[in-house]
């Protein structure tokens, strides 16, 4: 079960460096672990998103980092949104990055660095707005 790979302290960790990406920024971070991916690890990723309704956010600035533990498979999905502004391999940057650390099986670690580095691209495009942002997304880790 997906759930027993990260203590409670590792999911604090993980849903505070989402609540802090999101810090400055009106986009959305969302983290989803499994398992074992039902199908191609994007195809699972996009039924993620449409499930947890990230499409629907103001902006389509919503990220999905999607994780199938037992299987050893990831992906990162970006909404319309801000897969027009980030640089052209910003999405395998990430990924590689996050690598680094899932072969030493620092997940909680890689999680948290792609978290970071997806926020700073939230942010440089999609500026926190005082007046009416508000969190459509949770912060919380699900699991299936």
């Amino acid at each position: 079960m997906a759930e027993r790979l990260f203590s409670t302290e590792d999911r604090e960790i993980i849903t505070q460096a989402i609540r802090n990406a999101e810090k400055e920024t009106s986009g959305e971070i969302q983290v989803h672990i499994e398992s074992h991916c039902k199908g191609e690890v994007l195809d699972r990723a996009a039924q993620i998103f449409g499930k947890l309704k990230m499409h629907k956010t103001k902006f389509r600035n919503a990220v999905l980092f999607y994780l199938a533990a037992d299987d050893h498979e990831f992906a990162i999905l970006g909404d319309a949104g801000i897969n027009q502004v980030v640089p052209e391999n910003f999405w395998e940057d990430i990924k590689k990055e996050m690598l680094v650390h899932f072969r030493e099986r620092a997940f909680t670690e890689g999680l948290r660095k792609g978290i970071e580095m997806a926020g700073q691209q939230l942010q440089a495009h999609f500026p926190y707005d005082q007046k009416g942002d508000v969190n459509e997304l949770p912060n919380d880790i699900s699991f299936e």
